[in-house]
């Protein structure tokens, strides 16, 4: 226990882990917009709704999208547009949201 006048040390595994929670790119932000419109790479969007041009990043998600938003169409799998298929990707650019792939 440390009094009162004593302030409390760091660890230096706590310091490490808020260098790299401040410098790794988790994709929010202006950083990850395109990640999230899936523009760029695909990234997280996965899917795009053919009616409203909504993306989501799984089967299931978009199910609900379109149950929700057009629920007087039926639902047919095939019809999505699969944007990692239509997109190529550099490997040489980092991957937001993942660790370690923002290489100096």
């Amino acid at each position: 226990m440390t009094g009162k006048a004593k302030p409390k040390k760091h660890t230096a595994k706590e310091i490490a882990a808020k260098v790299d929670a401040a410098t790794t790119n988790r994709g929010g932000g202006k950083a990850g917009q395109l990640d999230r419109t899936g523009q760029e790479k695909g990234g997280h969007a996965k899917l795009e709704c053919p009616l409203c041009k909504t993306t989501a990043p799984d089967i299931k998600s978009m199910q609900i999208h379109h149950d929700a938003r057009h629920p007087k169409i039926p639902f047919d799998e095939s019809k999505l547009v699969n944007l990692h298929a239509t997109v190529s990707v550099d490997a040489s650019k980092p991957r937001p949201g993942v660790r370690g792939s923002h290489k100096k």
